[in-house]
């Protein structure tokens, strides 16, 4: 039954990550080069303080600061979104897949005891369905 299976066993654990401090240029061609519309920001520990979006970067070219921070770095911490939706790696796909559609995001930072872990998207859930839906598939098949 999809209501036992866990967002654990199916998010990304391997992300490309931030810090706070990270030159917005630099965070913009790690996305570029990683092909990647977005990516958290955690702290010295780990903890989850933020997303950066491409969205955010567009707002920080816009905003002109470049041009206006003559000698200064423009970094992550303006741009980023501070307020993150997340989920637990305890929580069931069923339990995502209608946060997905409750909402836009395409994906959610997996957070277990403020910590960042990993991460789940819309197509993490559609793999997980197909899989079930195979494997129990098989299973009729056998029986």
């Amino acid at each position: 039954m999809l209501k036992s299976i866990k967002v654990r066993d199916y998010m990304t654990r391997h992300l490309v990550t931030f810090r706070s401090d990270t030159d917005l240029f630099t965070a913009i061609n790690r996305l570029l080069e990683h092909r990647i519309s977005g990516a958290p920001v955690v702290d010295s520990q780990g903890h989850l303080i933020g997303l950066l979006s491409e969205g955010d970067c567009l707002r920080g070219i816009l905003s002109g600061a470049y041009y206006e921070s003559v000698g200064g770095t423009v970094t992550v911490s303006g741009y980023m979104t501070t307020e993150v939706e997340t989920i637990s790696p305890e929580a069931d796909i069923i339990e995502v897949s209608e946060r997905f559609l409750r909402g836009r995001r395409r994906r959610f930072p997996v957070v277990e005891d403020g910590r960042l872990v990993g991460q789940i998207s819309r197509h993490d859930v559609l793999r997980a369905v197909k899989e079930f839906a195979q494997h129990d598939q098989g299973e009729q098949i056998a029986s």
